[in-house]
């Protein structure tokens, strides 16, 4: 296989992308409102993704809930932003932490379904004042060791039912100004304040098996290239101040926050240390491109996918409409969903 994850144009595989699957190997797939009509047709795409692979190949979704959940009524309820644990949180630490964990496993029972087994959350960017809304609400907090207690609650909740966590924008998005999907954003704020604040977040889920990198300048590390294709932040931030030894994927790399052609951009992940490329639009010319030049994953790269993989289990049982009524009760003046929770 590959060392990359695709997206697919809609909702069913064309001749197309049944070829390029074959042809190419990515290691995984990414899913979005563009490919869900309904469960069964999901279900179906899934299990064809994967028997055209010949592998059991991670499927991944940004399900977190609140502005970014792919998945949504008619068919699967809604979820709270992750501001809303955040303030269950603030009135009562513990309550805060039982609505995270049993939210997340609500969430991967959806997904397990469906037979989507890798979910892009927690989310551990601390915002600051003055930055950019495209983290806002979708936080837990603004100190690290909120947002990261609040995060590993949805690891361990995502666990539960056999979904792995990712972990984003790793080394943190929250102090950027700008939306990375749309240009790139740099952070002057010194090393000491980073270390002490957005890289703190990170340092309790440094044993997650999977994280995302955040398409961020720091000046204080790197003055030039963004974390994603920085060599200096992947191995003196990411894996050594952090301590983060997990498989390490771009954040999608046709974001406007990052520069050259889809070729360049790939090349520039992997020789900055990333594990896997991350490319989410869909569109075939690109698809190509990044599959030119995503090396066959061995060595590290490998065991670290291998050491994540084996972490997926079959979801354990739950009573889905008991569990739903649980998560209101203990929601109850923090969250109310616009529409039914059923």
């Amino acid at each position: 296989m590959r060392a990359f994850i695709t997206g697919l144009a809609g909702p069913a595989l064309t001749n197309d992308e049944r070829a390029f699957l074959r042809e190419a190997e990515p290691w995984g797939l990414i899913l979005f409102q563009r490919n869900v009509t309904g469960p069964e047709p999901l279900r179906e795409l899934v299990e064809e993704v994967r028997s055209t692979l010949g592998r059991a190949a991670p499927v991944l979704i940004d399900q977190e809930g609140g502005r970014v959940q792919r998945l949504g009524p008619p068919h699967w309820p809604s979820y709270p932003p992750g501001a809303a644990y955040g303030a269950l949180y603030d009135r009562d630490r513990q309550a805060g932490l039982a609505a995270a964990q049993l939210g997340a496993r609500l969430i991967a029972a959806d997904l397990a379904a469906l037979g989507i087994d890798v979910d892009c959350m927690p989310i551990a960017d601390v915002p600051v004042a003055g930055s950019d809304p495209v983290v806002g609400d979708r936080a837990y907090g603004t100190e690290p060791a909120k947002v990261a207690a609040i995060a590993e609650a949805i690891a361990r909740g995502l666990g539960e039912e056999g979904v792995l966590p990712v972990v984003k924008h790793i080394p943190g998005h929250g102090r950027a100004a700008a939306d990375s999907h749309k240009r790139l954003p740099v952070v002057s704020t010194d090393r000491a304040t980073l270390e002490a604040t957005d890289f703190a977040a990170f340092r309790p889920l440094a044993g997650l098996p999977l994280a995302m990198t955040a398409h961020v300048v720091f000046t204080a590390v790197d003055p030039i290239a963004p974390a994603t294709i920085s060599g200096t932040i992947v191995r003196d931030v990411i894996r050594d101040s952090i301590g983060f030894k997990g498989l390490l994927m771009s954040d999608d790399i046709s974001m406007g926050a990052l520069s050259g052609s889809i070729a360049e951009r790939s090349r520039a992940v992997i020789a900055a240390g990333c594990d896997v490329v991350l490319h989410c639009n869909g569109a075939m010319p690109e698809m190509r491109a990044v599959a030119a030049e995503a090396p066959k994953l061995a060595g590290e790269a490998a065991r670290r996918s291998a050491a994540a993989l084996a972490l997926r289990k079959p979801a354990a049982p739950i009573d889905l409409a008991e569990g739903r009524a649980e998560f209101l009760r203990r929601m109850a003046g923090a969250w109310q969903p616009a529409q039914g929770f059923a």
